[in-house]
């Protein structure tokens, strides 16, 4: 079982959940790349660039699967066509040395980013049928995704054993970075949130994204995406239950969408113009913060068997986890009164 991107938060955890089934895991980090997540874990890692055919030749010998997690995201890339080569060439390579090696299926990870959101203006979720707005991809994450994603289904038509998932927006341990959503969770903890828009998304515990995976290999039809998603809530729903399970008060003030769209874009140009370094509110950011995405994942549900916990138990758990490692204020973590949700 080779694993791309094992040392990411979604990988990691599609990792530990392969090992509690058993398997024997080959992790594939990018040099130099942070692999606290893996420490340890009964793997063999392996130092590639995805970027390089040639570090690939030999990784998928023997290996019956292929979970290929690894790619790039960022707000403000110095080097664009950085996010070009690993989230479109790299995932050409995996996929193409995963099947030469005959792999019997491999599980690429894309994201919802990569589907129209033309239904959430009525007020219903997206699903996988729904073609891609591209004037709603902004940054270089989510342009490469989209034009990956199109290069490994064109690679499934070609006969390579691919299944796609398209995970929401993933809470829960280990988000070292942390992820923008663990962001928005940590930011909250430390007190450090004004205020927020009126916007929604569709939040879900990072392990039931990744036994979704494990349901994809096991059950998913050929070139066949799935969204693996969680509880659709909005923002304002989000920091109530985060101030249930913490104790701490919530985030109560209102921000019209302007507010950081302009943050944006003024940030964008004069830090990242005409200072070039990264804003402090990258436009991406504030374009994504301001953007209705919630989602229908009842293909993965009726076809997979896919099951998710509310969202209450994936935000209590990354709360914890953030203050147990030490990314939370003293003087916060004081004031925090722990209320574990009920799973369901």
């Amino acid at each position: 079982m080779v694993v791309t991107g094992a040392a990411g938060f979604i990988g990691s955890a599609v990792t530990r959940a392969l090992l509690r089934r058993g398997a024997e895991v080959v992790a594939l980090v990018e040099p130099g790349a942070p692999s606290a997540n893996l420490d340890g874990l009964d793997v063999e890692r392996r130092d590639v660039d995805i970027t390089v055919p040639a570090q690939l030749d030999g990784v998928f010998d023997g290996a019956r699967f292929c979970f290929h997690l690894a790619a790039k995201f960022g707000f403000w890339p110095q080097d664009p066509r950085s996010f070009y080569a690993v989230n479109v060439e790299g995932s050409r390579h995996v996929v193409r040395a995963a099947t030469d090696a005959g792999v019997t299926r491999t599980v690429y990870t894309s994201t919802v980013g990569t589907i129209g959101l033309w239904r959430t203006k009525e007020g219903q979720p997206s699903n996988e049928e729904d073609v891609a707005n591209l004037s709603q991809l902004h940054g270089n994450y989510k342009q490469t995704k989209y034009v990956a994603e199109h290069e490994v289904l064109r690679l499934a038509a070609q006969g390579a054993p691919v299944v796609l998932v398209l995970p929401t927006m993933p809470h829960g341990p280990f988000d070292q970075r942390p992820t923008p959503s663990g962001k928005v969770v940590l930011d909250y903890l430390n007190g450090a949130m004004p205020g927020f828009v009126d916007t929604a998304m569709n939040v879900a515990h990072v392990d039931d994204l990744a036994e979704g995976h494990l349901l994809a290999l096991e059950k998913g039809s050929q070139g066949r995406s799935y969204i693996c998603g969680g509880e659709n809530i909005t923002m304002a729903r989000l920091l109530q239950l985060l101030s249930e399970v913490t104790g701490l008060p919530p985030a109560e003030r209102h921000f019209p969408a302007v507010f950081p769209l302009v943050a944006g874009h003024v940030s964008q140009f004069v830090e990242g113009t005409l200072l070039r370094r990264e804003p402090r509110v990258p436009l991406e950011a504030a374009q994504m913060a301001t953007t209705t995405m919630t989602f229908d994942d009842t293909r993965a549900r009726s076809e997979l068997g896919y099951h998710s916990r509310p969202a209450a138990v994936a935000l209590f758990e990354s709360a914890q986890w953030f203050v147990e490692h030490g990314y939370v204020t003293a003087a916060r973590v004081a004031k925090i009164n722990w209320n574990a949700p009920v799973e369901s």
